[in-house]
């Protein structure tokens, strides 16, 4: 578990039998219907709005509510007792063009972390890389388009041990100057057994014409308080 890129225990002890056993009662009688729509794990990393470069990776579980709105719960890691730190919407274009201009300057787009390669879709267990390839094109295809506006609540990579503070308004890369891309998706890479490089360039997928008023931390327009 030392390999896992979080900085940081929860505050409090470990979870009890009585918890446990309570807790898989409740997960075998209810339905839980909406974690049951979940149907992608993506991961990639996040900068803060207020401190751009300021990085944190994210594991997104996402489900559609429709062909154009998307909903994702955001953890710290991959594992069984990963931290929720955060919520991602992602929008259609036509829907995001839509919005006021205030409000679109709250989103991001996700060009570059498809094409960078930065953004995966983590192979099953058992699964052979060749065949998730496809599926995780299909899914890069869909996500190049889409807008997204995220706002994590815990901040782990500067070692909090609970989700204090605001909330604090996320932004997606838009260039590999702005991070050490090559070490920290690196060191990602080796957990999850790929490689960017692979990925790079996702050939045959279509660069969409970014909205002006979308990744606002890049241009000055940063909000929340974010500091360390």
């Amino acid at each position: 578990m030392n390999d896992l890129p979080t900085t940081n225990a929860t505050k409090g002890p470990p979870e009890t039998l009585l918890n446990r056993a309570l807790e898989t009662g409740a997960s075998l009688l209810q339905p839980l219907h909406p974690p049951k729509r979940l149907c992608a794990h993506l991961n990639a990393f996040h900068t803060y709005a207020s401190q751009p470069g300021r990085h944190v990776e994210t594991n997104h579980y996402c489900a559609h509510l429709n062909d154009d709105v998307r909903q994702c719960i955001l953890y710290d890691s991959d594992q069984p007792n990963a931290r929720l730190i955060g919520i991602e919407y992602m929008i259609k274009p036509h829907l995001y063009e839509r919005l006021p201009p205030q409000e679109r300057k709250l989103w991001h787009s996700h060009v570059f972390e498809v094409k960078s390669g930065m953004l995966i879709m983590p192979t099953p267990p058992g699964v052979p890389e060749a065949v998730w390839e496809v599926a995780e094109r299909k899914e890069m295809e869909q996500v190049v388009e889409l807008y997204g506006k995220v706002y994590h609540l815990w901040q782990t990579d500067r070692g909090d041990e609970l989700p204090l503070g605001e909330p604090q308004l996320m932004m997606s890369f838009t260039g590999q100057g702005q991070f050490e891309f090559e070490k920290v998706v690196g060191e990602r890479d080796g957990r999850f057994g790929t490689d960017w490089r692979k990925a790079e360039g996702r050939g045959g997928i279509g660069v969409p014409v970014v909205h002006g008023d979308a990744d606002g931390c890049w241009k000055g327009e940063g909000k929340g308080e974010g500091g360390k």
